[in-house]
């Protein structure tokens, strides 16, 4: 289990941590901005050059989850999570990575008032030897107050149980999230996720079409980019079904025909995805009554829309924008295609 300590840059996160593993019985802290500083140390400069925030690097968002699972094999318990997380895409990643491995994530955000926080800002010293980095680290922290407050009157604050610290100390802040986590007020996020796979897998997705044929994309909380309805084979099912079990699971339409088989695509392992075979279906055209009923489980999908196919090049990761282009080339011919790493063969 986590208890990941969100809020605006200098709302006292660390500090109450540090309290926290004291309050909570086999606790170990872990600051995912050990893992952003040691990546200046192995990625190349011209990879760091493209972005201000080590949170904007795909690879910092995969470690943040591999190293807490990794922590938690080797020691146990809780982990105490300080760590700002201001953008809604990343929170869904990361607590998404955390939920596929079945680790339960307890999310609280600390709120002081503002004047208090401008003020433990400018009070901030980082180090006492270089002046010009410590202006840098105000400068970044103010900064940030914005887009802290947007995200606390929008998805932030309906998603993390609040603490207003503001005349709390470190230690008292930290008393009221252990009455909270112990007490049941702050409970388990409900990002739910499929174990990921430990070995190559047979997924099945379903393009469905409205009358334009723009093809519908849903856009989920646990990963990166958009993709088709669908999902794992399970043991003992048919694929077909499979396709049609994920559409129902995850927008809420039953088909009442078996889709038509229109791509098979093999996709070759790539560390740390195991690859395996990806199939396409068609699960045909929606009526207006039937697009107007879809229903989305606000944990695992937060949006949905009908695209073209140029709309979807820029939505879909680029592998499955080509599976989606071969699929689509398919259904026009009227034949099923077969892919190997999105490129037809035979």
């Amino acid at each position: 289990m986590i208890v990941w300590i969100n809020g605006a840059f200098s709302a006292g996160k660390t500090s109450t941590a540090r309290e926290l593993i004291d309050l909570i019985p086999n606790s170990t802290l872990y600051d995912p901005e050990v893992i952003g500083g040691a990546l200046g140390h192995l990625l190349p400069q011209k990879r760091l050059a493209e972005v201000t925030d080590y949170q904007d690097l795909p690879l910092w968002r995969r470690l943040v989850v591999d190293a807490a699972a990794a922590l938690l094999a080797e020691v146990g318990g809780v982990l105490v999570v300080p760590m700002t997380l201001l953008r809604q895409e990343y929170r869904d990643e990361i607590f998404g990575g955390l939920a596929s491995r079945r680790i339960a994530v307890h999310h609280v955000v600390l709120t002081p008032d503002e004047t208090i926080l401008r003020r433990r800002i400018a009070e901030r010293r980082e180090d006492d030897a270089d002046p010009d980095g410590d202006e840098r680290v105000r400068q970044w922290a103010y900064a940030h107050i914005e887009p802290y407050r947007a995200a606390l009157g929008g998805w932030l604050g309906s998603d993390a149980y609040a603490v207003d610290n503001s005349r709390l100390t470190p230690y008292e802040t930290a008393e009221a999230i252990a009455t909270a986590v112990r007490g049941g007020a702050v409970g388990a996020c409900e990002i739910v996720q499929t174990p990921e796979p430990t070995g190559e897998t047979l997924a099945a997705g379903v393009l469905l079409f409205d009358d334009q044929d723009r093809v519908l994309l849903v856009d989920p909380t646990y990963t990166p980019g958009w993709e088709f309805p669908g999902g794992v084979v399970e043991p003992g099912e048919a694929p077909a079904r499979a396709g049609m079990r994920e559409v129902a699971e995850e927008i809420g339409l039953e088909l009442e025909a078996v889709p038509k088989l229109l791509l098979v695509d093999w996709e070759p392992p790539r560390p740390p995805g195991y690859g395996g075979l990806r199939l396409l279906f068609d699960g045909g055209r929606l009526t207006g009554a039937q697009a107007a009923g879809v229903l989305l489980p606000g944990a695992e999908l937060r949006g949905w829309r009908f695209v073209t196919e140029e709309e979807a090049s820029g939505l879909l990761p680029p592998i499955r924008y080509e599976r989606l282009r071969w699929a689509l080339r398919a259904r026009e011919r009227g034949t099923v295609l077969n892919l190997e790493a999105g490129v037809p063969v035979g």
